[in-house]
């Protein structure tokens, strides 16, 4: 079971030659146990609005048709994201690791700050 990080989510649905075509099948493969954080929605809609990345343009329907899983925020996914070490302050990346330690997810990324948290990584 996985957890996608927003980069990987992105690349997924647009086909982005940067997510590695083993990866990608590795995916489609895990599917339907692949899941989609809530924060994930969020984090790329503020940056889409901020005008700083493109986005599919109903990014839930465009989700949710590609057979990931929605995978939203409880409340202790927050009180775990809020206690875990510093390694760095991106509040969506810290909120993934939580995610992915309470559910038991490997979590799927290319982002190297994740590499000092307690998780396992599906390095992408």
């Amino acid at each position: 079971m996985h957890l996608l990080d927003s980069h990987i989510l992105l690349w997924m649905l647009t086909d982005d030659q940067r997510l590695k075509a083993s990866i990608r099948a590795a995916l489609v493969q895990a599917a339907p146990q692949v899941f989609v954080s809530a924060a994930s929605v969020w984090e790329l809609s503020i940056k889409h609005a901020l005008g700083k990345l493109p986005m599919p343009e109903d990014l839930v329907q465009a989700t949710l048709a590609s057979g990931l899983q929605p995978l939203p925020i409880t409340m202790l996914h927050a009180l775990a994201a809020g206690a875990l070490p510093p390694h760095h302050r991106d509040p969506f990346d810290r909120m993934l690791v939580a995610q992915a330690q309470i559910e038991g997810l490997t979590l799927v990324t290319h982002d190297a700050r994740m590499r000092p948290y307690d998780v396992a990584v599906l390095w992408a």
